[in-house]
């Protein structure tokens, strides 16, 4: 019987490879992970949330950023591609064709697929909360009208709250307060 096996590759290889691959990667210690298609659904909820969060930062000192900037979470060796991430780290003032990832997230925003729930809840959710810069973590699911945030609690822990229909949006790390449908808006979700 054969097994099979791979081998790891470094952060300076997967930043190589992935400055030239077609195809967007995640790198979670030493291994490297091909990012699948999102759905419509999917992109008009993040594009939803990017552009309401984008409105709202115009002119502060915050930069929101979309799914193709890389997050970079060091204490873990990885790199992942959030769907929306907002930073107010000065280096983000005036980026350049050479920036390509955030080091310092103040909000993290996953939309939820199928596929990537299990991730997006467990691993991610672990490496997110690492960073000592993050103060929320949104979860949208795209296959039912629901709202997960992740708040941090000073030193003390995270409080989780879920929001449903109707309810209002705040999140608190970008001082914004929108309502639920906004962030559903022409997804085709009844609610």
């Amino acid at each position: 019987m054969k097994i099979a096996s791979y081998a790891q590759i470094s952060e300076a290889e997967y930043l190589a490879l992935e400055a030239q691959s077609p195809v967007k990667h995640e790198y979670v210690t030493g291994s490297i992970y091909a990012m699948t298609g999102a759905s419509l659904r999917h992109n008009v909820i993040a594009g939803n949330v990017y552009t309401l969060l984008r409105a709202h930062l115009r002119g502060s000192p915050y930069r929101t950023f979309m799914s193709d900037a890389k997050l970079r979470v060091s204490k873990l060796n990885s790199y992942f591609y959030p769907d929306v991430m907002v930073t107010c780290d000065p280096r983000h003032q005036n980026v350049t064709a050479a920036d390509t990832l955030i080091e310092t997230p103040r909000l993290v925003v996953e939309v939820l697929s199928t596929s990537t729930e299990a991730t997006d809840r467990r691993e991610k959710l672990l490496a997110y909360r690492s960073l000592p810069s993050l103060l929320e973590y949104m979860l949208v699911s795209q296959n039912e009208a629901n709202i997960e945030i992740h708040r941090r609690q000073g030193d003390i822990g995270w409080q989780i709250i879920t929001l449903s229909p109707g309810d209002p949006v705040e999140l608190s790390s970008v001082e914004i307060l929108t309502d639920f449908a906004a962030v559903y808006e022409e997804s085709g979700l009844e609610f």
